[in-house]
Order: structure tokens, then sequence, then C-alpha cells
């Protein structure tokens, strides 16, 4: 695979059992990448190796005034020289392309697992956490996938120079034999305390990463109450934390490398020792000495390669855990698990709670409790977080959970109370997957989104508000703006079934009712669900369901409820229970004259 040919037609199926067997399945699906980089870091390595040879030979041949074998070690270092050159340049490549498409396929994997989780993901994992994996740690993994070759070459290359060396000079041989195992694994007790400090550093790094993105994403709130300078003392607290854990897991770091100076230092000095006296008894030549030596000295180069793909798994370990973890993730399903042939169409029902949104209706559903009609909602879309055993969505009698992924996104679409608006213009906005039937100038008008693009068109500099750009998350309008646009993009959408919380819950009472309005024609025909208290809404609703203690407690049209049901009237209107039945008529006042305000006429809607 190469980086031209990004991004992969299918990431495939990770091995989410843990951090390791994810690495592991990594490697396995880089392996035509990884043998490439091991050959070419051989190459690379022995070439590097083969240059102490050269240069022993030609101190040799100058001893022993010999032309022809002085000529040889020339041509030996020029064609080690080659080889080292040319191995690096590709060791290089193909060790960035492995690390790259390494981390290209972790990102498709987040990717995919974000939209089929969809809104349920934020509720099971921290914000924060799923931009730390899809960024840092990301980085991580694809480091130690690509490390892995350049570690195997370096170890193969060693195992070489400790053979060759003592084929070519058994005396001294040995105790580079004796000498290299301890080089190689004399820093190992120190790697579980240098992962636990790296381990650490991550996970107060993620907590100030999601401090920080809770933040930024509350900023406006916080300046409105006066608590920036709270959270910002919480951030530098957090970030402090951070910087502490991050000296302590670079001082353990500096010991390591420490290490790997001294101890390949001492080795030289024995091996240089020793070899005095070999060759003041003439056991050994002065040209065998300098190959040693120069030998013993260039090792240093390839046992680096060992605290490297130390420090990478210790980094990438915990990395590859949290992705598994976020990868291991399913979308819920009540269902039997087995793909429906039939089509579904018609009726929405819930058998857990008994609520039915007739095809081609507008239900309005009212819930007293807010957390309890957000998690109604997901279900009704198939994204609960936890179904917890519960039976099915049913659209048209089929289970909506036995539907493929794509067609059941198709059929139901939830727009939660908090929509989330991306950076870019208006049009990008309304550039998602639709039926086609509605444009987006009736989906901006049925939304009153005409002050919207006022606003917008304001702030573009040709006056275009399609092309104006919004802000990411939609920061630079308001809390009503950004919701009349969310619906907007709702409504272009199209699908057979829409599902709204709380839609109009941070627009003003004149313009709920238009939107109300708007939604109801534009939507004429087509099964509509929203949850919400407001009269205005509830009185232009179809059907309009009571939930209570997550099953259904009433049914009617708004008017009838109201004078019938002190239930939905407490919900409704605040009014209690003991509250006279005409105060309740009272209250409804204001609403009617909201409504003519409007343009609403209450008698023929009744």
């Amino acid at each position: 695979m190469q980086i031209r040919d990004l991004p992969y037609p299918d990431p495939g199926v990770p091995d989410v059992r843990s951090g390791l067997r994810f690495l592991v399945w990594l490697g396995r699906k880089q392996l035509g990448g990884q043998l490439t980089s091991l050959a070419w870091g051989m190459l690379h390595f022995v070439s590097v190796m083969a240059l102490p040879y050269g240069v022993g030979l030609a101190v040799q041949a100058v001893v022993d005034h010999s032309g022809s074998r002085l000529a040889l070690a020339g041509g030996l270092i020029a064609l080690a020289t080659v080889g080292i050159a040319g191995g690096d340049t590709m060791l290089h490549r193909t060790a960035v392309t492995n690390w790259i498409t390494a981390a290209a396929r972790v990102q498709q994997l987040l990717a995919r697992r974000t939209a089929e989780l969809g809104s349920a993901l934020t509720r099971r994992v921290a914000a924060g956490e799923v931009v730390a994996v899809s960024t840092g740690d990301v980085e991580k993994i694809g480091w130690f996938v690509e490390a892995v070759s350049r570690f195997l070459a370096a170890a193969l290359t060693i195992v070489v120079v400790v053979v060759g060396l003592l084929v070519y000079q058994p005396a001294l041989g040995v105790v580079v034999a004796i000498g290299v195992p301890v080089l190689a694994l004399g820093v190992l007790p120190l790697l579980p305390r240098a992962t636990r400090l790296a381990d650490a550093q991550r996970e107060k790094a993620g907590k100030a990463t999601e401090l920080a993105s809770d933040t930024v994403a509350g900023l406006r709130v916080l300046r409105g109450i006066g608590g920036e300078e709270l959270f910002l003392r919480r951030y530098r607290r957090a970030s402090q934390e951070v910087r502490r854990a991050a000296v302590r897991s670079a001082r353990m770091w500096s010991l390591i490398t420490a290490l790997q100076v001294l101890l390949p230092g001492l080795l030289l000095i024995i091996v240089v020792l020793y070899g005095i006296g070999l060759v003041g008894d003439g056991r050994i030549e002065v040209g065998e000495l300098v190959t040693v030596y120069s030998a013993v000295m260039l090792l240093s180069y390839p046992l680096r390669h060992f605290e490297e793909i130390a420090m990478a798994y210790s980094f990438s370990r915990p990395s590859a855990r949290r992705a598994a973890r976020v990868l291991s993730l399913e979308r819920p399903s009540g269902g039997s698990g087995e793909a429906s042939d039939a089509v579904a169409s018609g009726d929405l029902y819930d058998p857990a709670s008994g609520l039915l949104a007739p095809a081609g209706a507008l239900t309005a559903v009212v819930c007293g409790d807010p957390d309890e009609a957000g998690r109604l909602a997901e279900r009704l879309g198939g994204h609960a977080a936890d179904p917890q055993g519960l039976p099915s969505m049913l659209l048209g009698g089929v289970a909506l959970d036995e539907q493929p992924r794509e067609v059941a996104r198709g059929l139901v679409l939830v727009q939660d109370k908090d929509p989330v608006l991306l950076s870019g213009s208006l049009t990008e906005l309304l550039d998602v997957p639709a039926s086609g039937a509605v444009s987006a100038t009736d989906a901006l008008a049925a939304a009153e989104c005409g002050d919207v693009l006022d606003a917008l068109a304001q702030a573009a500099l040709d006056r275009d508000a399609m092309g104006a750009p919004i802000t990411e998350r939609g920061r630079s309008l308001s809390g009503g703006q950004r919701q009349r646009l969310a619906l907007a993009r709702s409504l272009v959408a199209d699908p057979d079934v829409l599902v709204l919380d709380e839609p109009t819950s941070a627009v003003d009472s004149h313009t709920e009712a238009r939107i109300a309005e708007g939604v109801r024609a534009l939507r004429s025909g087509r099964t509509t669900v929203v949850f919400t208290s407001s009269p205005l809404l509830l009185d232009r609703a179809d059907r309009v369901v009571l939930v209570r203690e997550g099953e259904v407690a009433a049914v009617g049209v708004h008017r009838e409820l109201l004078h019938k049901e002190p239930r939905y009237r407490e919900v409704v209107t605040r009014e209690t229970e003991d509250t006279p039945a005409h105060v309740g008529e009272q209250l409804t006042e204001p609403l009617t004259g909201q409504l003519t305000d409007a343009g609403i006429d209450i008698e023929e809607t009744a």
C-alpha cells in the first residue's frame, strides 16, 4: 500500500480484544510494507557494519605493504558506502510509508466507528478522549508499527555481526558475544517504570485535553456567568500536572539513553584492553584489532533501535488500548441480528413504551423528564447507548434493528436537542444525503431562517449568504440561529421518519409558531415525531402522546388532554393537580393571543 493509494477501500475488521492484539493486527495488515522495510533496513545496517572490515583490511594492508589488498579494501568501503546511502534512503521512504498508512488505517477505523455510533459515542466515551485517540494516539500507534521493521533489521544485523566476529577473530568475538546481550537487555529492568510513567503522562494529558475541549465548547456560557477564570485556573493546574508527569517520564528515558551510551563504552574499553594484550602476544594482527574495535563502536548504532522500540511500545501500548476500547464499541441492537428482506415503512411503534407514531402524521410526545425524552428519541432511531434488552423499534411491523445500518439511517433521522453544526459554508451544511424532494430554500423558509440568512449575507464579502462561512459548531451564531439551521438541515434530508427533540427550545414564541406551521406544511404526508412541551407545537400536532416513567400514559389532541388529563396539564402549563381547572384555562389565553398574532386560526385548528 502506497500513500498515493489512500484511503483504503476497506480498512478491515480490527482485533480489539486488547491493545497488544490490535497492534499485532495492524502489523499483519502492513506485512508487505514491513517486509520491504526489513529488506532495506538489512541492506543499510549490514553495509554500515561492513565498514569496520574494510577499514581493518586497509590498515593491515598498509602494515603489510600490500597494494592489492589496499585496493580491495577501498573497493569494499566504496561498495559499503553505496549500500549505506541507498539502504538508508529507501528505509526512510518505506518506514514513513508504513507509519502514514498505519495511522491512516486507524483513522479510517475510528471514522467508521464514529459514523456507526453517532451521538451515542460521546455518551460512552468522553469527547476529549475521542479527540486524543484520533490525533496523538494515532501517531504513536503508527510510530510503533513502522519501528518494528527497523528494529528487526537492527537485531538481525547484530546477530550477523556477532557470528561474523566469532568466525573472524574468536578470541575477541567471544567477548563481544557475551557483552552484546548485556547491552541489549541492560535497560530491561527500567522499562516497566518508564512505561508506567508514560501511561501516567498520557492519562493526565487526556484529562487536560478533555477539560480544554469542554471549556471551549461552553465558553459563551462561561463568559455569561463569569466562570472563564475558574476554568482557566483548572486548566492551568491540569497542564502543570501534565508537565510534571512529562518531566518524570523524560528523566527515566534520559537514564535509559545514558545507559545505552555507557554500556557500549564499557564494552569498547574491555575489547581494546583485551585486544592490545592479544596484539602484544602476537595472537592477532593490528588490522584485526581495528576491525573488531570499529565493529563494536558501530554496534551502538543498531543497538539504539532497541531503545527506540522499547520507547515506541511504551507510548503506543496505552494508545492502542484506548483505540481498541473506542473501536470495540458496538451499535446496540435489540433484534435477532438477522437482516430482514422486508422494506420498512408505515407506522413507527415502540413496544417498550407503547408509543405509536402513525405514518404520515405529525405526532408530538410530551415527557416530564427531558432525559427520558432524549433516551426515547434515541431509541426511535435505533441509537440507544444501552438497549438493556429492550425490544427493537418497529417501522411498518419490521424491526428497525434488523435492517442494515445504512438502510435504517436512511429511514429514520433523529435530531437531538443539541445538534452540531460543522464548520464550512451554509451550502456545505445543507449538502446532506437527501431524497431531493425538499429544496434548501423551502427548508430554510420552513425553519424560519430569514434573519439568519440576512446575518450571514452581511458577514459575507460577496453578500452571498449560502457561501458565508460558519465557524466550528456554529459558535458565530446564537443558540436560536444554530437550532433553526440544524432544523433546516434535517428538513432537507427529508427522511421517511423525522424525530425532533426540542427543536424550538431556543426561539421566541412568535418564531416558534411560524416554525410549527412551516414544519407541518413541509412534512405533510411524512411521519414526524416532535418531543416538546411547547403548547405552540402541541397545538399543531395531529396526535399528542404523554409518556411518563417510560410508558404511554395518555393519547389525544392538545386541547383535549389539556382539559381532561391533569398529568399532561402539569407538564405543559406547570400546573399542579390541586390547581382549579378554570386556572388552567386561563393559562391557555396567552397561547391563544400568541397564535392569533402569528396568523393561526385557533377555531380552525381546533
